[in-house]
């Protein structure tokens, strides 16, 4: 069986290894460290660490006067709280400025669980990637976690880094080749390609093993950088396949369905079906009884790819 990891331990670990590599490296967080697991750098760099309290707009207006000092800095809470919250600050204090500063938002998309609604967001991807020259990454598993998130700490500018709270299947090997802004292929197919992102990058290879036993042959993407997007992988899917699935844990509105529809729509048309959150929001529940009820499953991928095919 798979070894499994949230995406937000493996950023815990890496900020760590990270920490002693760049010295100019500081971390702050909204209260929250124990859970964005940004607690074992504080414990390590005591005096490179700032819990600046519930208050996520001072947070980020911090950071950004941190990173315009000369810091690296990786700022920690809730994407809730970091996309909705403080939008505005990141907006004009990072955005504008170019600030070098990484959002690592944690407990992203509908699997924040128990939580419920209030915690949940589905909004993030779309809101981070209207801000110009915001880097949008949004890792698949614990190895794609680590090695995007060493890339975005050495790229001087701002990113949106979109983090989960459950613990998901480990399927890149250590030595993977994951590359900020360029996709990866993970099975090939020429039927149709199910292009995904974050933890539903998992429900797309289960789903493409699905339907092969049914003699349907699906190429799955993983689509890690939201922006800059990798149109090239898209267009050669596009062209190489008969349709596009996409797969997210956030809505369908704004997020890596529009983006990738983006890129069809201006240079190869293709019929596309879109799988994530349908214009709602969530409720409270154990995460994967969620991601049945909205219909965020590899079943669910498997059903978009035939509608489209049909």
């Amino acid at each position: 069986m798979a070894e499994k990891m949230a995406t937000r331990q493996a950023y815990g670990k890496a900020l760590v290894e990270l920490g002693e590599k760049y010295p100019q490296l500081v971390v702050m967080d909204a209260d929250l460290s124990k859970s964005t697991m940004t607690a074992e750098f504080g414990k390590t760099y005591p005096g490179r660490f700032f819990n600046m309290g519930i208050a996520e707009q001072n947070l980020y207006a911090s950071a950004a006067g941190l990173a315009l000092s000369g810091k690296i800095v990786c700022a920690s809470t809730f994407a809730m709280f970091a996309a909705g919250r403080a939008f505005e600050i990141i907006r004009n204090s990072i955005g504008y400025t170019k600030a070098n500063v990484k959002i690592c938002a944690t407990h992203a998309g509908i699997t924040v669980g128990e939580d419920g609604a209030s915690h949940q967001t589905f909004e993030d991807i779309a809101l981070m990637r209207t801000i110009p020259g915001m880097t949008v990454i949004n890792p698949s598993d614990g190895v794609s976690a680590k090695k995007l998130l060493e890339q975005a700490v050495a790229m001087n500018g701002p990113c949106y880094v979109r983090l989960g709270r459950t613990a998901v299947p480990v399927f890149y090997e250590e030595a993977a080749r994951i590359t900020l802004g360029k996709g990866n292929t993970l099975r090939d197919g020429t039927d149709v390609t199910v292009i995904a992102t974050g933890i539903m990058v998992n429900e797309a290879v289960m789903a493409a093993e699905k339907l092969a036993a049914d003699g349907i042959s699906v190429r799955v993407v993983d689509i890690h950088t939201i922006k800059p997007i990798d149109a090239e992988i898209i267009i050669k899917a596009a062209q190489e396949t008969k349709a596009i699935v996409t797969a997210e844990e956030h809505s369908i509105i704004g997020g890596l369905g529009s983006a990738v529809a983006e890129v069809v729509v201006t240079h190869a048309p293709a019929k596309m079906a879109m799988v994530g959150q349908q214009d709602t929001y969530g409720e409270s529940g154990k995460p994967d009884e969620l991601k049945k009820k909205y219909k965020m499953t590899a079943d669910d991928i498997a059903s978009a790819v035939r509608a489209v095919l049909a």
